[in-house]
């Protein structure tokens, strides 16, 4: 990740702080979302504007309730985050977006039964005024979908032209200053780096060729960045992580993040395997299943598309517990991952996990888990957040890979080289001390020890701290 453009003067100038050269968050932000219409996107926006009306209460978005820690602990400051970096203001977000699917904002909320229609009516004004442009389709990347709402041009390049004609026309409509991209879409069939990847000119080439390796989401992030606009995946396709976009996102000094939302049974895989390795707890196996019956359910009950989430998913035990460097405990252990589709559930997720562990001695126990989640509950937030997070980003001048951001995914994307950090706690640390960094406060270690080396005492806690 390149920070700034002026990084080795600002790192000279110690008293210099980086936010103070940060562009003010002025103007609308337009969050365009591929995928605008599905259980995801629209609990979203709805929530987004219940909240501008005073209506609900942004819970779980750490950009808006979230708190950080700044100095020493006896000097208690902790401010919201929205108060310590200069974030854009929700009043300010105008949304607009595709889907394959032409119902308005409103209709589309109600077909995904996410919200109760008391959360709804009181913003059908407001989603009804949302209505999907026609989407780049190709049912190659997702079989147990069809289509309606497409855009019908003969060739890539066309309909790549078409989603930048799109973005220039909602800016200019719109009056936005600036976008954010998000694709919010459904997970592709599996897909791998190949030669048309690498470069930026071999993958331009390829759209103009209409090469069937280059899926729909692809599209979108090669649209996003030649119009100047930072893109996040939030789907575990191979969509930006290619060496091409990434070139591309550098040369154009626009951040780029992802991929696929970290949501319910990987979050708390990232929440409950760094805790066994930190008390050097063995692990025989992990068994995780799901059960829901959304769009998201019916497109991964297709083998490809099941293998681009199944392979995000498995890896995130590997890189947290480490079996080449602790092969007692992790070397053989056994994980299994299961999807599925089931509609009656619905939105509302069902993941159990079985965990077969051991402790001194070798004597096993065992852990399981019935997470009865809401899925699109849980990845509203984190849309919300990584928007206002890449926006300032953006203004920040920082460019390419956002690893800060690993946080909210599932694969988090890094710099070639470089194993993905899943551990919750640390890409928490990460997050916050990027934060820091950039308004010129001191990194938090949690040492500790120098209270007592040298003698200070550190003054009683506040009362309600």
């Amino acid at each position: 990740m390149r920070l700034l453009r002026t990084e080795d003067k600002i790192l000279k100038q110690k008293n210099l702080k980086i936010g103070e050269q940060i562009t003010p968050p002025k103007g609308k932000l337009g969050v365009l979302i591929p995928g605008i219409g599905g259980a995801v996107s629209t609990t979203f926006i709805a929530g987004v504007e219940l909240v501008r009306r005073g209506l609900a209460e942004p819970i779980g978005s750490l950009t808006q309730i979230g708190t950080i820690r700044l100095g020493k602990r006896f000097e208690h400051r902790s401010p919201l985050i929205k108060e310590f970096v200069p974030l854009a203001s929700l009043q300010d977000l105008v949304f607009a977006g595709w889907d394959i699917y032409e119902a308005n904002g409103y209709e589309a909320a109600m077909y995904a039964r996410v919200l109760k229609r008391e959360h709804l009516e009181p913003i059908k004004d407001f989603l009804g005024g949302i209505t999907p442009m026609k989407a780049v389709f190709d049912r190659s990347f997702v079989k147990n979908l069809h289509g309606t709402h497409v855009k019908e041009a003969p060739s890539l390049r066309d309909r790549l032209e078409e989603i930048k004609a799109d973005i220039a026309e909602f800016k200019s409509k719109n009056g936005v200053d600036r976008c954010i991209m998000i694709w919010c879409g459904s997970t592709e069939a599996y897909n791998k780096p190949e030669d048309i990847h690498q470069s930026i000119d071999s993958l331009r080439e390829a759209v103009d060729q209409n090469d069937s390796r280059i899926p729909p989401s692809m599209l979108y992030a090669l649209a996003a960045l030649e119009s100047g606009i930072p893109f996040i995946n939030g789907a575990p396709n191979l969509t930006v992580d290619i060496p091409a976009l990434i070139q591309l996102a550098d040369e154009k000094g626009l951040p780029i993040a992802g991929k696929d939302f970290k949501t319910g049974q990987t979050l708390m895989k990232t929440i409950m395997a760094p805790g066994l390795k930190s008390r050097m707890l063995g692990l025989e196996g992990w068994y995780s299943t799901n059960i829901l019956g959304n769009r998201d359910g019916l497109v991964l009950d297709d083998a490809d598309s099941f293998k681009t989430k199944e392979e995000s998913k498995l890896s995130v035990l590997e890189y947290i517990l480490q079996p080449h460097l602790y092969p007692t405990l992790y070397k053989n252990y056994y994980h299994k991952v299961a999807i599925n589709y089931y509609p009656p559930r619905g939105d509302n997720k069902e993941g159990w996990d079985c965990i077969d562990i051991f402790g001194w001695l070798g004597y096993p126990m065992q852990i399981k888990v019935d997470f009865l989640c809401r899925d699109s509950i849980l990845a509203a937030p984190l849309i919300l957040d990584l928007v206002l997070f890449m926006d300032l980003a953006r203004r920040a001048g920082m460019s390419g890979i956002q690893e800060w951001l690993s946080f909210y995914f599932k694969s988090p994307m890094v710099k070639e080289n470089l194993y993905p950090e899943h551990d919750l706690f640390i890409q928490s640390m990460k997050l916050k001390n990027t934060l820091r960094f950039l308004m010129g406060e001191d990194q938090i270690t949690h040492f500790g020890l120098d209270y007592y080396m040298n003698g200070e005492p550190e003054p009683a806690p506040k009362q309600g701290r």
